[in-house]
């Protein structure tokens, strides 16, 4: 550890430009890592609020709630408890005197079951009407709605009144509406003895199979919410190859002041220092120049999710910290690793 800390106060503008590339690379490592955590809360935000486990939908619906549709038949022997609650969801297209069209998802809800109880409001009060509407807490931090202002939805001339907000109501990245069950219903007239969407339930034994009604595990509608899985995968892989080319960088750069110093190391192995030590000197050194790098961009991404507005999907979870900063260590490790063979094979007779 002493050779490699003086070795860098020797070194300050060349390993100066190694940090630099270590905290580039971390900092891009802990943005998309938040970024697609972020991202995926906004696709199941309101799925997680509720703790569900399973799905009913209509088979033929692709396992998609907006496109299934329950009718009466489909449901005549549902038993609906406590741990479950019916669903009728719609794209719609939001409209308000003197604001821009915005787009979200209606879920239309009943009184009394748990979605409807356990909304997580921070500001104002659940809906009692059928005129009324509670609505994601980003129509208020983003949009500047206010309580009591008046929607327009293009399911229905209605205008219906925002009674409350709610904490992590968004699903498929757009925030959610959530009204009256029969709101849903009229939208969806068209289609005789219309009942719901679907059911969900906190039961994780719950099945329900009947006619065009099929049952389905919370995870398996999850991973068919549209782009969902496509995100997840594309952000994997970028990370993942944002760690291998961070250990390449890592290992070239130290490979090279290596060879460059190979005879200083023969001088030394002349003296009598052992390879042991020289080989702890270039693992320490790597140590260093990673632990710097991450420390830094730990300390620019905190300060950038204070910058950012509350509209960027970021997510800056302990998870991401301690799982990308033990990356990047066992990353400088492997680099620091690489070019050991070279100090092994040093012949002190080359210093003479």
């Amino acid at each position: 550890m002493f050779l490699a800390f003086e070795e860098i106060k020797k070194e300050k503008k060349r390993y100066g430009l190694i940090v630099l590339m270590i905290f580039l690379v971390s900092y891009l490592i802990f943005l998309l890592s938040s970024l697609a955590i972020g991202l995926q809360n906004e696709n199941t935000q309101a799925i997680d609020s509720w703790g569900i486990q399973r799905v009913v939908l209509n088979k033929n619906a692709n396992i998609s709630m907006p496109q299934s549709i329950l009718t009466n038949k489909d449901t005549t022997d549902t038993k609906i408890g406590k741990k479950e609650s019916v669903i009728g969801q719609l794209p719609v297209v939001v409209k308000a005197a003197g604001r821009s069209s915005l787009t979200a998802q209606f879920l239309g809800i009943k009184k009394g079951q748990f979605i409807y109880q356990d909304q997580q409001l921070v500001a104002g009060r659940r809906a009692q009407k059928n005129d009324e509407v509670t609505v994601d807490e980003t129509f208020k931090t983003v949009n500047h709605y206010r309580l009591g202002d008046q929607l327009e939805l293009n399911i229905s001339g209605q205008k219906y009144k925002i009674v409350g907000f709610v904490n992590g109501a968004k699903i498929n990245m757009l925030p959610i509406i959530y009204g009256d069950l029969s709101v849903w219903q009229t939208a969806r007239q068209t289609v005789p003895n219309v009942a719901f969407s679907g059911i969900v339930s906190k039961d994780r034994h719950y099945t329900y199979n009947h006619l065009d009604a099929k049952t389905y595990s919370v995870k398996t509608f999850v991973n068919k919410l549209t782009g969902y899985a496509i995100q997840k995968t594309t952000f994997t892989l970028m990370i993942a190859f944002l760690f291998l080319i961070s250990m390449v960088i890592i290992a070239v750069f130290l490979y090279i002041l290596t060879l460059q110093k190979l005879h200083n190391f023969a001088v030394m192995r002349a003296q009598g220092i052992s390879t042991r030590t020289l080989v702890n000197a270039v693992i320490s050194q790597s140590l260093l120049l990673t632990v710097t790098g991450v420390v830094l961009a730990l300390l620019c991404m905190w300060l950038t999710v204070a910058i950012l507005p509350a509209a960027v999907p970021m997510n800056f979870a302990p998870t991401i910290i301690i799982s990308g900063s033990l990356g990047m260590l066992i990353t400088g490790i492997i680099g620091g690793l690489i070019p050991v063979r070279s100090i092994i094979k040093i012949d002190p007779a080359q210093a003479i």
